[in-house]
């Protein structure tokens, strides 16, 4: 049976690793398919892996429609066996409804790959509503993690090296190494995945190196996250 399944977790956990190596699977058993993604950091109509791994693929827009291009495509003698959908967070809540149309009526497998929240804690509306059709939700075993060591569950926006918690939903950039510079006269956008705490606490790791080498600062007050034993 044709499923509709979204495959989420933070920034950093290897999604679009994930969408990369399962349409080379299902490729290599002969079965066709095609690749959407949006926003992606390697520009337009690409799915790129921060491993380096890349490929061509479909740019969605807030306007396709994505009942429409397939079934033109199929109707013009094209094998569409499923759908990779990357960077599904940004999708609108219609096209959501479309992919999850061509599971039902066309029979089509959709594998959708996006985070589920944004820098605010709060969730996509792409995401919500994949959340609520989607067949099944599958949560990346590969765990992303804070600068503490613990399993990061926030994605937080550092703009010039600070933690911003109010602006555009959608301002595109990757995860950084917690260095922003300021030097430049367009503001540094970077993400950096945290753990609950220290997203709410607002500390970043640049944050955290600052407060290390200040001699007014505890260890303690460090706030540092017992990592759980496996």
């Amino acid at each position: 049976m044709a499923e509709l399944v979204f495959f989420t977790g933070t920034m950093d956990c290897g999604k679009s690793t994930l969408a990369l190596q399962m349409d080379h699977n299902h490729a290599a058993r002969g079965r066709g398919g095609l690749i959407f993604s949006k926003h992606d950091r390697a520009g337009q109509a690409m799915l790129s892996s921060r491993l380096g791994l890349a490929r061509e693929g479909i740019e969605v827009t807030d306007d396709l429609d994505f009942w429409d291009l397939v079934t033109e495509q199929a109707t013009n003698g094209r094998r569409i066996d499923y759908l990779i959908c990357d960077e599904a967070q940004f999708y609108t809540p219609v096209q959501v409804e479309q992919l999850a149309r061509l599971v039902d009526e066309m029979g089509l497998d959709v594998f959708a790959f996006g985070i589920t929240a944004d820098f605010r804690a709060e969730l996509f509306p792409g995401s919500r509503r994949l959340i609520e059709l989607a067949d099944r939700t599958e949560v990346l075993q590969v765990e992303a993690l804070c600068w503490c060591g613990k399993t990061a569950t926030h994605n937080a926006r550092v703009v010039d090296g600070i933690m911003v918690v109010e602006g555009d939903q959608v301002v595109v950039g990757d995860v950084g190494d917690g260095d922003a510079a300021g030097d430049s006269p367009e503001p540094v956008v970077e993400y950096e995945v945290l753990c609950r705490r220290h997203y709410m606490r607002r500390m970043t790791s640049q944050a955290a190196r600052a407060a290390a080498v200040s001699p007014e600062v505890l260890p303690f007050d460090l706030d540092l996250c017992p990592v759980p034993r496996r």
